[in-house]
């Protein structure tokens, strides 16, 4: 079986977990000659801050989070490696793990690679992992990053290639 990556997606929600993440996307792309996409959603409904109900974010100030996100997202990367790199980002608005996985589809991403918070417990059941459904529900294959993981190396050698032969 050939396995092409070409295309890596990285979702941020510019926390310390998705900037590890980041370091292996970056790794990945650069050892791979893949893209590299990074995505943004900004949410649309928030809780109040007693998280007794929640409101729907107006329409002028989800406008200016998808903005400023973006703008965000261009300073991301590094310039310099993204001059060797090819690297889109995209910030949209909407349900996380609903608009990553249709950003996955429509620029038919090869891999997913996505920080986890490492929350367990009553947090992740009431919060949810985005990761976890990402895992689930996503047409490819995701790496997810644990903050406390441990690191790994990609022999360059073997890595030469965007082609991979399993």
């Amino acid at each position: 079986m050939n396995i092409s990556i070409r295309r890596i997606l990285l979702p941020t929600d510019f926390s310390q977990p998705a900037k590890e993440a980041q370091q292996y996307a970056m790794a990945l792309a650069d050892r791979l000659g893949a893209e590299l996409h990074l995505l943004h959603v900004a949410p649309i409904v928030m809780p109040y801050a007693d998280a007794s109900s929640s409101w729907i974010m107006p329409e002028n100030v989800m406008q200016e989070q998808i903005e400023a996100a973006d703008e965000h997202l261009g300073r991301e990367v590094d310039a310099e490696w993204a001059a060797r790199h090819h690297v889109k980002h995209t910030a949209v608005a909407g349900f996380a793990v609903d608009e990553i996985l249709k950003y996955a589809t429509e620029q038919q991403i090869d891999l997913i690679v996505v920080g986890t918070h490492g929350r367990s417990g009553l947090s992740h059941f009431v919060i949810g992992s985005v990761a976890e459904k990402l895992v689930r529900m996503a047409n490819c294959p995701v790496l997810t990053v644990h903050p406390q993981g441990h690191q790994f190396l990609i022999d360059t050698a073997a890595a030469q290639s965007a082609q991979m032969t399993v």
